[in-house]
């Protein structure tokens, strides 16, 4: 078992990686209460039953898969359900599924009571690697991501990666797109585990090389006054062009993915190109990119006319430039235009 600790003072807690853990659950989690375990239509029933089977009293809650579910009305389900069965400030959240479930199950953990314990277990390899700790919970609202929450940490996280075995190969590569990001910023083996092995063969060391990355970010900068930032590399762009009509059908770390090129020096940009075709993340088209810089203006990142854009020149290192939105969108348009 791989155990990471996140030292955060009196928030501090453990991240254990260990195939299997799901079912041992009950051995690493207070589950001698009440729980409210959360999660969603598309991850296997039988994850929430694993762990429901190990509480003293479960209460099981299943929202729609999708970003649809990180809404005001569905956290306000959350809270309806944990008044109606009694739960008291005693009592705690788990959140079983991926990052929308983790997000979404946090901020309600965050807010009852003014805060009740929060455990996470993510299904997905994106949240496995990246969601599912540092602590930030949100909801959409007002069509702008993650616009309202709050920094909330987890008491405890579990990642099993045996659970990753269900789902798609296009969600494998949804979450590989978070660990080439760390790789390129913080880690120059990670990004040569990309390069020369099978991805497949090596998924435990890049959820654990990435967890550590993440973790020595938020330990320096657990509110993102500093160098948390550079966690949003790629993101920028990532999230204007998901929020574009062209990209409707792409998964966010598609869209991580391109938003990290016009980010990389020219001199190592084939190298990450490469990388991404290894993936399935390279996802070229003729986006518009009027409705791209639109969708900048409203960054929750952004201050005043400017964004802190992270940039890679050399593979494992970083700096943060402050730049004029414009500047940005025409570099990313020069990059990727189709």
């Amino acid at each position: 078992m791989n155990n990471i600790h996140m030292n955060l003072g009196e928030n501090s807690y453990d991240i254990l990686v260990e195939r299997g853990i799901l079912s041992q659950a009950g051995k690493h989690l207070n589950l001698n209460r009440r729980v409210l375990v959360v999660t969603d239509s598309g991850v296997p029933e039988n994850y929430a039953e694993t762990l429901a089977s190990q509480c003293k009293n479960p209460v099981i809650c299943t929202v729609e898969s999708g970003e649809g579910s990180k809404s005001l009305e569905t956290f306000e389900k959350l809270l309806h359900v944990m008044l109606e069965n009694g739960f008291s400030r005693k009592d705690c959240v788990v959140a079983v599924g991926g990052g929308v479930v983790g997000d979404l199950s946090g901020f309600a953990a965050s807010a009852y009571m003014r805060g009740v314990d929060f455990y996470n277990i993510p299904t997905t390899l994106l949240s496995q690697i990246d969601s599912s700790i540092g602590g930030k919970t949100a909801v959409n609202f007002g069509g702008i991501k993650n616009i309202v929450g709050a920094f909330y940490q987890p008491k405890k996280v579990l990642i099993d990666p045996e659970l990753l075995k269900t789902l798609p190969e296009r969600q494998i590569s949804n979450g590989l797109a978070e660990a080439i990001k760390m790789a390129l910023t913080s880690d120059k083996e990670l990004f040569e585990i990309f390069e020369n092995k099978d991805i497949k063969k090596s998924i435990d060391e890049i959820i654990v090389r990435s967890l550590n990355i993440k973790k020595d970010v938020v330990e320096q900068d657990e509110k993102e006054s500093g160098i948390r930032k550079i966690l949003n590399f790629g993101h920028t762009i990532g999230h204007a062009i998901e929020s574009s009509e062209k990209a409707e059908h792409l998964f966010h770390g598609e869209c991580v993915a391109l938003g990290l090129i016009p980010m990389s020096h020219e001199s190592i940009r084939a190298r990450v190109i490469n990388v991404l075709k290894k993936c399935n993340l390279y996802n070229i088209m003729d986006f518009d990119w009027d409705e791209i810089r639109e969708a900048v203006f409203h960054d929750k990142k952004a201050d005043g006319n400017c964004v802190a854009a992270i940039f890679v020149n050399t593979i494992g290192e970083y700096e943060i430039r402050v730049l004029e939105f414009s500047q940005v969108i025409d570099m990313a348009e020069k990059c990727l235009k189709g």
